[in-house]
């Protein structure tokens, strides 16, 4: 069996040769992206609520904002079981 491949290795290694990154800066970079985008809903609403209520906004300003925010914002998938996925493709 070939070693593993270190997760992401074509994208680190395309932003080593368009970016002035290293590849220990870059693979940084990957990890820190790919953390981002794995909050999920529940996570991400309980962030952006206590950054919000830190900054002295209201319940009322925090809950639209949170929520227009939502409608742009990549979050990670839930948790899916084989027979969820095989309902996904065969209905």
């Amino acid at each position: 069996m070939p070693p593993a491949r270190p997760p992401y290795e074509d994208l680190i290694a395309h932003l080593t040769r368009t970016s002035p990154l290293g590849p220990g800066e870059a693979a940084r970079v990957v990890a820190d992206v790919l953390a981002y985008f794995s909050e999920t809903t529940e996570e991400f609403v309980r962030r952006r609520h206590g950054e919000l209520k830190a900054r002295g906004h209201t319940n009322d300003e925090i809950f639209p904002r949170i929520a227009a925010e939502l409608r742009g914002r990549r979050v990670a998938a839930p948790e899916l079981s084989l027979r969820q996925l095989r309902r996904i493709v065969y209905g």
